[in-house]
């Protein structure tokens, strides 16, 4: 897998230009690690960042009785967005891949879940099935990019990760979960347990500019399940969809939803796993990938 794309290689080959006389030990090295990491982390979030700008400025600025409904009109934003992604190569084909897998499997639960009332999105517009606006599905999509994304920039390698086939098993079983529950006894704690057993001695090694750094895998579960709870709540406050208890107006979605995004986000490793085998680190430099 290449680990850039060809505008990420020129960006690169400019920040280590720019960098070049930078102190490798003390202080300000320790910095230059922090701000690289943060530019970093923008850039592998920037598909979901430019759909949620579009989700707020529509709600914001776009007129409620214009003759696109405001649903379409983000349906044909978040089209406009991949599109140009691929077309400025700041996304491989590859990638697409994860994301289309990503939109397929969020689209089946928003479908179920809406029919429910686990949730509801505005009214109007002609690009949608059932309940569900098309653009929903791009909100999952958004998560896979940033998967996909994450994975090359920092060369992301795994000590001690855990058989694929096992990930898997648990994946699908939290999927099943998000529809059964309704229905027959909720196991998501169950799930949780399984997700801390399965990953519990998992290790992340991530290259920054001159240092790898290591990280609990689930740690890093945990962080990104925090950051699409706060995604999740600036896109309610949009009005973009709303939860039930949020009817008679807008309030904080639960901190009880970061279970559910820590189960989304075992799915979500899983989904790339499929397409990018986790490679372990090596004290030689080469690569390792953990089979099945």
């Amino acid at each position: 897998m290449a680990r850039y794309t060809p505008v990420e290689e020129r960006i690169e080959a400019l920040a280590h230009r720019m960098l070049a006389d930078a102190p490798e030990r003390g202080a300000r090295a320790r910095l230059v690690e922090f701000l690289v990491f943060g530019a970093k982390q923008a850039w592998a979030c920037v598909f979901g960042a430019l759909l949620l700008l579009v989700i707020v400025a529509a709600r914001l600025w776009y007129p409620d009785d214009a003759a696109l409904a405001r649903n379409d009109l983000l349906v044909l934003a978040a089209v406009a967005i991949q599109v140009g992604m691929l077309v400025g190569r700041l996304e491989s084909g590859r990638e697409l891949w994860v994301i289309v897998i990503f939109h397929i499997v969020g689209t089946g639960m928003e479908l179920f879940k809406t029919s429910v009332g686990s949730w509801s999105y505005e009214d109007g517009g002609v690009l949608h099935i059932g309940a569900v606006p098309l653009f929903s599905g791009f909100m999952y999509a958004a998560v896979g990019s940033y998967m996909v994304r994450v994975y090359r920039l920092f060369d992301l390698r795994f000590a001690r990760y855990p058989r694929i086939w096992i990930t898997a098993v648990v994946a699908a079983a939290i999927y099943v979960n998000f529809f059964t529950h309704h229905y027959v006894v909720d196991v998501r704690w169950v799930l949780v347990l399984a997700i801390v057993l399965v990953y519990a001695r998992s290790v992340m090694h991530f290259h920054v500019f001159r240092s790898t750094f290591r990280m609990p895998v689930l740690l890093s579960f945990l962080l990104v399940a925090l950051f699409i709870w706060i995604a999740e709540n600036i896109g309610t406050a949009a009005g973009a969809w709303i939860y039930p208890h949020q009817e008679a107006g807008w309030e904080l979605v639960p901190l009880t939803k970061l279970v559910a995004w820590f189960l989304l986000m075992m799915i979500s490793v899983v989904l790339v796993t499929f397409v990018y085998p986790p490679k372990a680190p090596s004290a030689s430099g080469t690569l390792e990938t953990r089979s099945p």
